[in-house]
């Protein structure tokens, strides 16, 4: 199933926020309009690979802000479950950990694993106007690259075609 180019399935869901990780606030695809919305899904809280990723990604949030985007990530544990993560593990980062523990919101976007019963290692850009724009799945061992997810959405952003490996700065094939 391929939501390429199709509008963003709706979401509410409890997140863990801030950098004191005790204060939960309910988000929505609509606190994102206007924006651009780095979705991302991963497995659980407290595996060796997902603090990889959502560490990288915090590092990197203001590149992404520069880039008028907003980043998300989403599991299958519960708010109180990222609170106790953020406390023990991460520390502070600068997004939110929205709860999924029903799994709505990973089937709606169709990176829920029902033999694992876990969300996909999966990311998905969400254009301003609610257009999902990319889509890709990681297999659960390997961590995605931040860099990756950079170079694509400035690419989306240009709203021309752009070759393989294109870096901001280059040219690019045009409309």
């Amino acid at each position: 199933m391929s939501i390429i180019l199709d509008p963003a399935p709706d979401f509410r869901a409890a997140a863990a926020i801030g950098p004191s990780p005790g204060e939960v606030r309910e988000v929505a695809l609509g606190d994102y309009a206007g924006r651009w919305l780095v979705l991302v899904f991963y497995p659980r809280d407290f595996t060796p690979v997902c603090p990889t990723e959502l560490l990288e990604l915090s590092r990197r949030a203001r590149e992404l802000s520069e880039l008028r985007a907003e980043v998300l990530a989403v599991s299958v544990d519960d708010v109180e479950t990222h609170q106790r993560w953020m406390r023990e593990v991460l520390g502070p980062i600068a997004f939110p950990l929205a709860a999924d523990p029903a799994g709505a919101m990973s089937r709606a976007y169709g990176a829920f694993l029902e033999r694992a019963g876990v969300a996909a290692r999966a990311t998905f850009l969400v254009d301003p106007e609610g257009i999902v724009q990319y889509a890709a799945f990681h297999n659960l061992e390997v961590g995605r690259s931040p860099s990756e997810i950079l170079r694509v959405l400035e690419a989306l952003r240009t709203r021309e075609r752009v070759p393989a490996e294109w870096r901001r700065g280059e040219p690019t094939l045009g409309r």
